[in-house]
């Protein structure tokens, strides 16, 4: 097994970034029967850059040795041809990261490798355990000595401690002890498994060539490999793939399916499918019934790129206004530049975003956003518009308000982080200076969607969550941090509205 050994400064967290709503992590398992898979790997997680941007890694087999690399950065910073060329065999899993629990640094880079009876074991996991910090004291109590601080480390000890003759036994045990979002990707003895929790509230997919097999996040890796996808992997399925094909193990029951609506609304990219609907045409028909729901006096429809131009889209042919292209992002700045002096007002914004004037100089626009959480980004964001020209600006948010935390796996595990949940509608529009606001209603996303609400984890808007939770000071990204007072075991409250 061979790992990278050297250590990273942790990333700070870029001030432009912190109205947003973060991306997950992405996962990609691979059984090649076209050569290496490395190189499929390394082009799968191009494809699911947009999941995480802090770390990746890709760790390989060829059914005897692993061969492991991970580092901080983009996957183009993290990867060269001659990196992937000493990652050989036709087994590979991949991993791009954002944090949302444990801290950014190398440690916490996946894949992670961990020692089991079957030989050296590689994961790389999507979602959040909400009963990490139970199980890691109970492991640390058995010898376990954990290198970072997150709870796919977790996952990975506890298969690996689980006295069981095979990797698909040891992972079903597994699977009925963890609780929370997961979906998770295993290489070790000449296999990759795919399991998913009973919720199936993140995604995952099977796609094939024909002669090679495919786990990933979103179908969009299927595209980029030339690929066709099969199948998602059902709730509480175990799917195992190795040289002569795919067979699956239904581990457990599967609860009420709970899809996040936020891969639609925000995280997936518009060309992957979901459950079978197209992310791009589902984020149209939001646009289309906001235009219905909030209907606006206007010159021109702009979006805030990139996940709201689909939607954007849609408001503009539902209301009849001319859609534009009102602000250019900045592509090339990364996540990490260096904010400058407190009195450059707004540059964190600016540097990201750039107005054109001539579209908007003396119009009325409406503004079209996937979501407001924090509420700052969105107030520099009108400021900006304002300060081009813009006589109106009608905010429009494809997304009902975001009230409760998430502890499945978005970086909002406190009520205190959300705007809506404290503040009106009225006030939310006089906090970013709108002359209007309107967001979707909680029935036009499920009609959007075309999914039965009770098959929707609809919980950061209404509190109704599919399994137990934690508390809130027991939650996010530093819940296994080192904490001399954090109690060994967490208190976890009952599913429904988190008052």
């Amino acid at each position: 097994m061979k790992a990278s050994r050297f250590r990273v400064p942790a990333i700070p967290r870029s001030l432009a970034e912190a109205d947003g709503l973060r991306e997950e992590c992405g996962v990609i398992g691979i059984v090649s029967g076209d050569g290496p898979a490395a190189p499929m790997a390394h082009l799968g997680l191009y494809s699911l850059q947009h999941r995480g941007q802090e770390s990746a890694g890709i760790a390989t087999s060829d059914g005897a040795g692993l061969w492991h690399h991970r580092g901080m950065g983009l996957v183009f910073q993290v990867f060269d041809a001659d990196r992937i060329a000493r990652l050989p065999g036709q087994l590979a899993v991949g991993h791009v990261r954002y944090s949302t629990m444990g801290s950014v640094r190398l440690e916490n880079a996946q894949p992670l490798v961990v020692p089991s009876p079957w030989g050296p074991l590689a994961l790389a996991h999507n979602g959040n355990l909400i009963n990490a910090p139970q199980l890691r004291a109970e492991l640390e109590a058995g010898g376990v000595e954990f290198a970072g601080t997150t709870d796919s480390e977790v996952i990975a000890h506890l298969i690996a401690r689980t006295p069981e003759p095979v990797p698909e036994d040891a992972i079903a045990s597994a699977m009925r002890r963890i609780e929370g979002a997961y979906t998770i990707v295993v290489l070790v003895a000449g296999r990759v498994l795919g399991f998913r929790d009973a919720h199936a509230i993140r995604p995952l997919a099977i796609g094939t060539t024909g002669r090679s097999w495919i786990l990933a996040s979103e179908t969009c890796a299927f595209d980029h490999l030339g690929a066709l996808p099969v199948r998602d992997v059902d709730p509480g399925e175990l799917v195992i793939l190795d040289a002569t094909g795919l067979r699956s193990i239904q581990v457990l029951a599967p609860g009420r399916v709970a899809h996040c609506v936020f891969e639609y609304i925000y995280f997936a990219r518009p060309d992957t499918v979901l459950a079978g609907r197209t992310v791009h045409l589902a984020r149209r028909r939001m646009g289309r019934i906001l235009a219905r729901e909030h209907p606006a006096q206007a010159d021109v429809v702009i979006s805030v790129p990139d996940s709201g131009v689909s939607a954007a889209m849609g408001f503009a042919e539902a209301s009849s206004i001319p859609l534009e292209v009102g602000l250019v992002k900045n592509r090339y700045i990364g996540r990490t530049f260096i904010q400058p002096d407190p009195a450059t007002r707004d540059f964190g914004v600016r540097v990201k975003l750039n107005p054109l004037r001539d579209v908007l100089d003396g119009r009325r626009v409406v503004l079209v956003d996937d979501s407001i959480v924090r509420g700052t980004t969105s107030g520099k964001i009108v400021r900006m518009l304002r300060a081009a020209g813009a006589t109106e600006v009608h905010a429009r948010i494809s997304s009902p308000p975001i009230r409760y935390p998430c502890f499945y796996g978005i970086d909002t595990s406190s009520r205190g982080q959300l705007v809506a949940s404290t503040h009106s509608v009225e006030t939310i529009r006089e906090l970013i200076a709108a002359d209007s606001l309107g967001y979707l209603s909680q029935a036009g996303l499920v009609e959007a969607l075309q999914l039965a609400s009770e098959r929707l984890c609809m919980a950061c808007l209404d509190g109704h969550y599919p399994t137990r939770v934690p508390l809130e000071s027991l939650a996010g990204r530093h819940a296994l941090e080192p904490v001399a007072d954090r109690p060994v075991e967490p208190a976890l409250r009952g599913g429904g509205r988190d008052e």
